[in-house]
């Protein structure tokens, strides 16, 4: 099962210098929820919709990290069927869905891509992690502002690349 894990570049460099993206991890991924949200058949559609929410969850972990790069990270792994599962109490819960709890640790070395926004983005993506707190208030403005983030894509990588990601040498 493909899922989508968000991070910032702060722990995408963690995760590359241990070889870890941790234990028990949230991450996002093609539920029924999502599945019946989305109302579409085509797994590619739906897995481009479940990378959305992981940006989205990105977007939230820098915006309780102010140090961090504004850039948004999401990790594309593989895991195991059945290692990832959806909360049921949580399943219909319009913030929770596509969200799954990834059992036992997840290694850095299954991770098919890293999806990471352009350097264009980072001005955006500030204002949108500034802006998160008021637009979950329901400030309309804000919230104009947070989906300004939304308006770029992420680019794909390879796991080789991440070294230069994070600035780190190979």
């Amino acid at each position: 099962m493909r899922v989508y894990v968000p991070l910032t570049l702060p722990g995408l460099a963690e995760a590359y210098k241990t070889g870890d993206l941790g234990t028990g991890l949230v991450a996002y991924a093609v539920t029924p929820a999502l599945r019946e949200w989305y109302l579409s058949d085509d797994i590619e559609e739906l897995e481009y919709a479940a990378l959305n929410r992981a940006a989205m969850a990105s977007l939230r972990l820098l915006a309780a990290d102010p140090g961090a790069r504004r850039r948004r990270v999401v990790v594309a792994v593989d895991v195991p069927d059945g290692a990832a599962v959806a909360d049921p109490d949580r399943g219909l819960d319009p913030s929770a869905l596509g969200e799954v709890r990834v059992s036992g640790g997840v290694r850095l070395a299954k991770a098919a891509a890293v999806h990471v926004d352009a350097d264009d983005a980072e001005a955006d993506v500030a204002a949108a992690a500034a802006a998160l707190e008021a637009a979950d208030g329901g400030d309309d403005d804000a919230q104009f502002v947070v989906d300004g983030a939304e308006d770029h894509e992420l680019l794909w990588f390879a796991t080789q690349e991440i070294p230069n990601l994070v600035d780190l040498p190979d």
